[in-house]
């Protein structure tokens, strides 16, 4: 069994939390007035990084602009957390020839193309949490704002029910993820050490087919060897090309991953378009793929 990851402080109301853009440019500012607001309401103070509104083409500013926010807030020992404002694409050009300096350690919280900068802390393990963006998380329903605040500040967590995929049941290390992102990070500096690993997995507008395509990349990896168990959140807006032959996404998810013979659960309240509950990166689960359960150990 790998160790969990270290985790970061826990926050308190009075501490400050840098946002940032890693990614994409901002679309609007309404969300991130409000995502701002359910901070601010429960006694944080929220710093906006300099490059928040900038754009270069699909990006919020150019990769020296959105590396050096990066650095200026991990760096910033005033800083207890880093809040992505949004996904979108781009938090992997961040990452070549970059170091995290572990002399610093604080909550990176995002998810989507987000999973990027998740997925290179795993790799000088340290925890993070896979959670809503600033912009979307005034959209979330109470608990699951309750959900995540809870976990920042007391490190607790309340298991999460979804559909039984069979398999029975298994321990180890969670590994949340955006499926189109993960697939384009394995085999790179940034994959996490998956031995041993529970992934947690997503994805939003993709084909049924371009979902089987990337299943059957990590099968022919050999990726599947190494892990535990697998937790399926919500594959929101894949539904098939109108009128054209196809399985369906779940169709497609059955396919691929049921004969793996491991833990299998469907239909977990996170990812786009809907509930995206809190999951922590790195840490000790279990997944009980019989009663469709995922649970954290403490």
């Amino acid at each position: 069994m790998i160790k969990p990851y270290q985790l970061p402080p826990l926050l308190q109301p009075g501490d400050s939390i840098a946002a940032i853009a890693p990614s994409g440019s901002l679309k609007t500012t309404d969300g991130l007035k409000q995502g701002i607001a359910v901070w601010e309401n429960r006694g944080y103070r929220v710093e906006l990084g300099k490059n928040y509104q900038s754009s270069c083409g699909y990006l919020a500013g150019s990769d020296r602009q959105r590396r050096e926010d990066l650095k200026a807030a991990w760096e910033n020992p005033k800083c207890k957390a880093i809040m992505a404002i949004r996904g979108g694409y781009g938090g992997a050009r961040l990452l070549e020839d970059w170091n995290w300096s572990i002399n610093h350690n604080k909550w990176l919280i995002g998810f989507s193309d987000v999973t990027s900068l998740l997925w290179s802390l795993a790799t000088v393990n340290i925890s993070s949490l896979h959670a809503p963006v600033l912009t979307t998380l005034a959209s979330e329903p109470e608990w699951a704002i309750n959900r995540m605040f809870n976990y920042l500040e007391t490190g607790k967590l309340e298991p999460l029910q979804g559909k039984s995929g069979g398999g029975g049941e298994a321990t180890g290390i969670l590994l949340p993820a955006n499926l189109t992102v993960a697939t384009h990070l394995l085999q790179t500096s940034i994959q996490p050490n998956f031995k041993g690993a529970i992934i947690a997995l997503e994805d939003v507008t993709e084909y049924p087919y371009r979902i089987d395509r990337m299943l059957t990349q990590w099968r022919m990896m050999g990726v599947f060897k190494y892990i535990r168990g697998i937790a399926l959140g919500r594959f929101s807006r894949c539904e098939p090309y109108p009128g054209t032959r196809s399985w369906t996404i779940s169709e497609v998810l059955g396919d691929r991953l049921e004969d793996l013979n491991i833990p299998l659960v469907y239909d977990l309240p996170f990812g786009h378009d809907g509930v995206n509950a809190a999951l922590p990166v790195g840490q000790t689960v279990r997944l009980n793929g019989d009663r469709g359960i995922l649970s954290w150990q403490l």
